[in-house]
């Protein structure tokens, strides 16, 4: 930012690069809307009026808000590299995010998250990012990567990063352990924000954690428990993702006291939401629509996040701040009708102008060290009753439910007749394939297997199925496509997504990997799933940190005691 050039540009000494006339405009710190022109110098807001310009565009009495800002974002989750998904989430008026690159991370360390900061360069948006801190969330699981302090620390010199994200292992928070308190006091240090991820922390463990310097949450479910965590001092963040939506229960804590302290975030986002619904206008057309204030959703989504992480040059329309600009008609109905960033028009009527140019494509190492031949599913009948994974629609969270085993010569075997089918994680990262084997109940399925390498955290290869030798077909099929999604029948690959990048992303355009995923998704169904994204709730399934019972390579972990437990009772 040129400061002479813009403070020349605002004085009106010198014509404005670009003058947006006769436009209503949205002002997040008086929550008025004022009619007038907005002067636009070196891609910033330098003033207000008739200034003399080498270039008018007629709002012709649309808004024009601050560009959305995503608080909290997977990339990853996406399925979609990070020009793929910012070529996505710009038409609808994102011109931010604040992505925690903690997937990748998982799988490639150091190496992800430069291969995250590398390819937000030349983006159609501003592609901001908080630190991963649990790298492995825990030790009951095998990731691809540890990063310490140590490892982290350079990374903070970067104008990019903007937070330490989630703190997802709380219990290391409430007893101080070493390794999480040398990254909470590096962050310290930087003077950065700390998010927090605590779902169901209250009392006393609570208190702990915030008093470490924990400063958001969005992992609430409850009203009672976003109010709990407000009035300690917390930040909310009201999620609206693909697998997790907490916005209609939290929604009741969301008023003229509460709403400065809250934002709106997606978190995870499959294709089909990015590109159907939308992304962060979605949640605010969802919000309104529930009878919150329109101003109100705009300031969760403009400079409530901008205030929250520091960053001063977006979430407003003010001198000072980049002209990153949503334009709309209704205000009732926030659609996109124009996106401007850094002064710059890309997009029009939700879709990205072909002069945007796609920047140059970042590569990053193969991870699949995985032979999947002679994979062994069976489980041993050792009792009488098993702990069961109830997968639970559009949440991440799960219940242990206590089932009857189905048995059969000997061995635990799957029983689609009460919805409970095998599931098993398989490290791809060490060669040695150890494998965690369960059940789960509520995917629905009749026959056949699916299977991913998106498993949440530590992204190990997940399976469900019937039969182990579908089962073993799935993450062959996985493995084959480099990373991905797989649906298998009888021994028949039915459909695949593949991820080539770290097992998680695709370098495709965000339309083809929802094509892919639809088919995928169409051929899970055809073997009886029942939800509407089964790949995402079993992405889930695998995740340590999420109450209340997960299953890593390890074995089953009871989220609720933080350890891992016996499969048979």
């Amino acid at each position: 930012m040129d400061f002479e050039k813009i403070i020349t540009a605002a004085r009106g000494d010198a014509p404005v690069d670009l003058l947006l006339t006769n436009a209503r405009i949205i002002n997040v710190f008086s929550g008025r809307v004022t009619d007038g022109c907005i002067a636009v110098n070196d891609g910033y807001i330098v003033g207000f009026g008739d200034y003399d310009t080498a270039e008018a565009i007629d709002m012709k009495g649309r808004y024009v808000a601050p560009g959305f800002i995503d608080s909290h974002v997977h990339i990853e989750s996406s399925m979609a590299c990070v020009t793929e998904f910012a070529r996505a989430v710009a038409p609808h008026g994102t011109t931010a995010v604040v992505a925690d690159p903690h997937e990748i991370a998982n799988v490639l360390g150091a190496t992800g998250i430069d291969y995250m900061l590398r390819s937000a360069e030349d983006q159609p948006m501003d592609c901001l990012f908080a630190l991963p801190s649990c790298v492995p969330a825990t030790d009951m699981e095998t990731a691809g990567a540890r990063l310490d302090a140590g490892d982290l620390a350079p990374f903070f010199a970067h104008p990019r990063i903007v937070a330490l994200a989630e703190m997802m292992n709380y219990p290391g928070v409430i007893f101080a352990d070493a390794d999480v308190m040398a990254k909470l006091a590096l962050a310290r240090s930087h003077h950065r924000t700390m998010d927090g991820h605590a779902p169901g922390l209250s009392g006393r463990r609570l208190f702990a954690y915030i008093a470490a310097g924990i400063a958001s949450d969005h992992e609430c479910t409850r009203a009672d428990e976003a109010l709990e965590k407000l009035e300690l001092g917390m930040h909310i963040m009201v999620r609206e993702g693909t697998c997790a939506r907490n916005l209609d229960a939290l929604f009741p804590v969301i008023n003229t006291n509460t709403w400065h302290r809250m934002m709106w975030c997606t978190d995870d986002r499959h294709p089909h939401d990015l590109l159907t619904e939308g992304h962060v206008d979605a949640v605010i057309r969802k919000a309104v629509a529930k009878g919150l204030d329109p101003m109100t959703a705009i300031r969760m989504g403009t400079i409530n996040p901008a205030e929250y992480f520091g960053i001063k040059d977006a979430g407003a329309i003010a001198p000072g701040r980049k002209a990153n600009l949503v334009v709309f008609s209704d205000l009732a109905d926030i659609r996109a009708e124009k996106v401007f960033y850094q002064g710059r028009t890309v997009a029009e009527n939700g879709r990205l102008l072909p002069t945007v140019r796609r920047p140059a494509a970042v590569s990053v190492p193969p991870s699949m060290r995985l032979d999947p031949r002679g994979l062994d599913f069976s489980i041993p009948a050792t009792g009488s009753r098993v702990r069961v994974i109830r997968a639970v629609a559009d949440q991440v969270v799960t219940r242990c439910e206590i089932m009857a085993v189905a048995e059969k010569e000997g061995f635990a075997v799957a029983d689609v007749a009460r919805d409970m089918v095998k599931l098993a994680v398989v490290d791809r990262y060490t060669g040695q394939a150890c494998i965690g084997k369960g059940f789960v109940a509520g995917l629905g399925l009749k026959r056949g297997a699916i299977a991913s390498s998106v498993a949440h955290d530590s992204h190990n290869i997940i399976v469900a199925g019937v039969s182990d030798a579908a089962m073993q077909a799935a993450v062959a099929a996985v493995v084959e496509m480099g990373g991905g999604l797989a649906a298998v029948g009888d021994g028949t690959v039915l459909a695949g997504l593949p991820l080539p990048v770290a097992g998680l992303m695709s370098d495709q355009p965000v339309e083809t990997v929802r094509q892919q995923l639809d088919r995928v998704i169409a051929a899970a169904k055809e073997l009886g799933a029942v939800l509407s994204d089964p790949f995402m709730t079993l992405g889930f399934l695998a995740l340590p940190v999420i109450p209340d019972l997960k299953l890593t390579d390890k074995g089953l972990v009871d989220v609720t005691r933080f350890e891992v437990v016996s499969l048979f009772i």
